[in-house]
């Protein structure tokens, strides 16, 4: 069972997390962080520096280019080479099979792969909430991008999906019950 001292690297948990647009991804990060002490990396982020993106306006886009020109192993080192030596690690943003395939490689058995699902409508309101798409033509459009194309195909891949129909506190109990089926203490 993993400690949360000093765990080494075949105790530790690396949580890899997928979806679509609006599915939760984020919310499920930013709690393993903040309420569960895991270090968090995001896909998004670790392009943004690599490519020197101030803003978000066209990370799709640059995403592409990654996936079309061959880079996406480029971008799975650089990702990789951020994770710290000790403590657990939430990644989130996987949108490539080669993005599952070097995080299973190189964390063999303590990595898992959440796949949080939300139906359309769902993700859709939470995204307007936000004010991140206005229309819902914009949205569907951004959630049909080419570089959001292979998200499904991660699915079967998925150590366990995370239905995410309910609240924040249903997604929390759901991912505080994940990582106990996958042998991590957790305190309430």
């Amino acid at each position: 069972m993993p400690s949360h001292s000093q765990p080494t690297r075949d105790e530790r948990l690396v949580i890899g997390m997928t979806g679509r647009i609006g599915a939760g991804k984020t919310s499920a990060g930013l709690y393993l962080s903040s309420g569960r002490g895991f270090q968090y990396l995001r896909y998004s982020q670790v392009l943004s520096e690599w490519k020197g993106l101030e803003t978000k306006a066209h990370l799709q886009e640059i995403g592409w280019e990654v996936m079309r020109g061959g880079m996406q192993g480029e971008l799975n080192r650089r990702l990789i080479a951020q994770i710290r030596p000790d403590g657990e690690v939430a990644v989130d943003g996987l949108r490539h099979p080669l993005d599952y395939e070097r995080l299973r490689d190189s964390f063999a058995s303590s990595f898992y792969l959440l796949f949080i699902d939300s139906s359309q409508g769902q993700r859709w309101g939470r995204k307007k909430v936000k004010d991140k798409y206005r229309t819902l033509a914009s949205f569907k459009a951004a959630d049909s991008h080419p570089v959001e194309q292979h998200i499904e195909s991660l699915r079967g891949k998925a150590t366990l999906v995370v239905e995410n129909k309910g609240s924040l506190q249903d997604l929390y109990r759901a991912l505080d019950e994940a990582m106990r089926s996958f042998g991590m203490e957790v305190r309430v």
